[in-house]
């Protein structure tokens, strides 16, 4: 990656993965253990007692032991979280986080990073079929379909969340690279959602550390984790729909390599 340049002091883990060489391809291949459906008929949000007694008790372990395990095990740090306190109005209605996808926990940290506070994000399908269905179902996740008539009650669902004025989460590169440096370019999904609701979107970057201290003494192979919280960003009614989620899409990008410290990113925002 001769056209990624970072700022001075930043940390490029050298990890043996191999990376693929399209941005839309998956690096990881989940197991697969069942069969999942997910045609009009699946409930996207489910409300039977067994799913929400499922729900609560995610976010219970969630609350009492991930975010005391994800700093311990990843010495996690969150920084710029504070600066969110005056836009509490702001969200008044909800909001929308996103960030780059880059470890198994990442999605933990940016429930660390709002503070105790439940989302839903959209999961790929695909991820459902394996022996972490329970656990992203429990955590809010709810799949993508393929099919216009199962899209309609994705989009129900959704519709549902914001009424109740729940706040979402979207990774716009939309697959998981482990400890991956540069910026992937972002799909466009996740901002014509934050238009279709109005939601500000907050931005937030993962970035790497050298391992120091215990971590090094016992020989810990992953870097580990630093997230930045970044300035949201509010939907521009005087745009046309495709301006704005253009605009929300290519700010998201910038903000997020300038929270990775990252002067010259090897992907562009946009490569649909």
């Amino acid at each position: 990656m001769n056209n990624h340049v970072v700022e001075d002091g930043v940390y490029e883990p050298y990890l043996e993965n191999t990376y693929p060489e399209s941005h839309r391809s998956y690096m990881l291949q989940p197991k697969k253990i069942r069969d999942v459906v997910v045609d009009a008929s699946y409930p996207f949000l489910d409300h039977s007692f067994k799913a929400r007694f499922l729900h609560v008790f995610i976010y219970l372990g969630i609350f009492l032991l991930v975010f005391i395990l994800n700093p311990l095990r990843y010495g996690l740090k969150i920084e710029g979280r504070k600066a969110l306190k005056k836009y509490r109005k702001e969200f008044k209605n909800g909001a929308m986080t996103v960030a780059n996808h880059v470890y198994r926990w990442d999605y933990l940290a940016i429930l660390q990073a709002v503070r105790y506070r439940r989302m839903w994000f959209p999961a790929r399908k695909e991820n459902l079929e394996t022996s972490d269905a329970w656990l992203i179902r429990g955590a809010g996740g709810i799949p993508v379909p393929d099919t216009a008539q199962a899209m309609k009650k994705f989009n129900t669902a959704f519709n549902f969340l914001h009424q109740r004025k729940k706040w979402l989460h979207c990774f716009p590169e939309a697959s998981r690279w482990d400890f991956y440096g540069p910026i992937r370019p972002f799909r466009k999904g996740a901002f014509s959602m934050a238009y279709k609701y109005k939601l500000p979107i907050i931005p937030m970057a993962f970035s790497y550390r050298k391992p120091t201290g215990i971590y090094k003494l016992l020989k810990v192979k992953h870097p580990l984790i630093t997230l930045r919280v970044g300035t949201p960003i509010f939907p521009d009614s005087s745009l046309s729909k495709v301006e704005c989620c253009e605009f929300l899409r290519e700010e998201a990008h910038r903000q997020i390599c300038k929270l990775a410290r990252i002067k010259q990113n090897a992907w562009p925002a946009v490569l649909d």
